[in-house]
């Protein structure tokens, strides 16, 4: 134990995990790996292809490759964790851990939504603004992007993260889940964490319907152009890859809005957890094939770097 604040901080925290069931660990085990290597597999093709495929050399496939190697991180932050927990039924994690998983939890999270706004922003120019799009969507431009969001992610969680390590957390420390999320961890501080939940309500919701707002945007202003103009084969084109940006929005914030709402009052005590897998595991899986399997360039260049 840590002496801190004139009070015992605890060292380390317990999750109460998935299951107690051993079969039942040792299913989800399984299951899990599968998925998660499976993902793994997905987004590293995806970055490999678009790597050495000239033909992918565009900014949509620069901000996927960008994407897919968020996904990756976002998987690896839990998963791995998780599965060690349910093999060895060791569900302890050091308080210095936990901090360390719940700042990339956030930074990725953050950075999903930035990038999936700056995504969509590259199909807007595309299609509405498609002989000016390589003067604007320039290398420069596209690196300072990333540059940018991937920066915000970071502050921003590091924000968040501070705040909290300026909490007494004196016990209990059973964590009713499989990961280190910020709202479960604030309830386990011995102090009022009013602010805290305050704080990150407010700016978590400004830069969720911001974000939002921003895509809204720029797909009421490509559905507008769709309907005014007559398209030419490129354009056709660009707009066809817009079905696989929109599913992918669709999901990132089907599911944070499941697992931050207020759940309903006859929840099962493990809804949260259902919702978070879905969250942590199933959606990656879901965004893997859909930019992979779903996309004829990319399955046409894995094919050619295959045969070679």
């Amino acid at each position: 134990m840590i002496q801190e604040w004139n009070q015992t901080r605890v060292s380390e925290f317990i999750f109460i995990g998935i299951s107690s069931n051993r079969e039942l660990q040792l299913t989800f085990f399984i299951l899990l790996l599968v998925v998660y290597l499976l993902c793994l597999f997905g987004y590293l093709a995806i970055i490999i292809v678009v790597k050495v495929d000239p033909h992918l050399q565009t900014p949509m496939y620069f901000f996927l490759s960008h994407f897919s190697f968020l996904e990756m991180c976002f998987t690896s932050n839990t998963i791995p964790k998780l599965l060690y927990n349910l093999l060895t039924e060791n569900n302890h994690i050091l308080f210095e851990e936990c901090i360390v998983q719940m700042f990339f939890f956030l930074s990725f999270v953050t950075i999903d939504c930035l990038l999936l706004t700056v995504m969509s922003y590259d199909r807007f120019v595309a299609i509405c603004c498609p002989l000016h799009y390589n003067n604007i969507m320039t290398k420069t431009i596209c690196n300072s992007f990333t540059t940018v969001l991937w920066s915000i992610g970071f502050v921003y969680s590091a924000i968040h993260t501070s705040v909290l390590l300026q909490l007494p957390f004196c016990g209990p420390n059973e964590i009713d889940h499989f990961f280190c999320d910020f709202p479960i961890v604030l309830k386990l501080s011995c102090s009022d964490t009013f602010l805290n939940h305050l704080l990150m309500s407010v700016t978590g919701s400004l830069l969720g319907f911001s974000c939002l707002l921003m895509i809204l945007r720029s797909y009421i202003n490509i559905i507008t152009a769709v309907v005014k103009i007559r398209f030419s084969e490129r354009t056709s084109k660009a707009f066809s890859t817009c079905t696989s940006h929109l599913t992918v929005v669709s999901l990132y914030y089907g599911t944070l809005i499941f697992t931050y709402l207020p759940p309903p009052s006859n929840y099962s005590l493990n809804y949260d957890k259902v919702v978070a897998l879905v969250y942590c595991i199933g959606n990656p899986m879901l965004n893997s094939i859909i930019y992979s399997l779903n996309n004829k360039e990319v399955k046409g260049a894995f094919k050619k770097l295959l045969q070679l």
